[in-house]
């Protein structure tokens, strides 16, 4: 695999994830490591979207505990349908936050978020983590990201 994703920043955003697909797939279709998954995956969604944070949080127990992540400080610890991510495992379940000054419970991490899109890695009726994206731009999320980021946390 390339050590290097170059993207073209004109193309749509559903074109940029198709083409991140087969590159994501090809670095992490022979490692077995889940946390050397996460620390790539974040860092390909971070470099090609230029997203404000992405990481994981990984349920241990019965607590979200930060995992890999690209951006700035993040909160260590989210309790169960606590926040966006503590409501999307929770309700197992994806959530689009639009504007995440308007989301009940939202945690500040950060002021500089505005919005969000949480996914669930659901193994057995059980998450194991979650995928948590944020934007420094107001309804920065879509079911095309939706879906997507669906797909890639598929692959670990």
């Amino acid at each position: 695999m390339e050590a290097e994703i170059i993207l073209d920043k004109s193309k749509s955003k559903e074109e940029r994830y198709q083409t991140i697909l087969p590159k994501l797939t090809a670095l992490i279709k022979d490692e077995p490591d889940l946390i050397a998954n996460m620390a790539n995956m974040a860092a390909v969604l971070k470099m090609s979207f230029d997203f404000f944070w992405v990481g994981f949080y990984l349920v241990k127990n019965k607590t979200l505990v930060l995992g890999p992540f690209q951006g700035p400080i993040a909160c260590t610890r989210i309790p169960l349908g606590k926040g966006v991510c503590g409501r999307s495992w929770e309700q197992k379940n994806t959530i689009i936050v639009p504007d995440v000054e308007l989301f009940p419970g939202h945690i500040a991490c950060s002021g500089d978020s505005k919005s969000e899109i949480v996914i669930p890695k659901i193994k057995e009726d059980n998450v194991l983590f979650v995928l948590d994206v944020d934007s420094d731009v107001l309804n920065s999320f879509d079911e095309i990201d939706a879906h997507y980021l669906t797909t890639f946390i598929a692959l670990i």
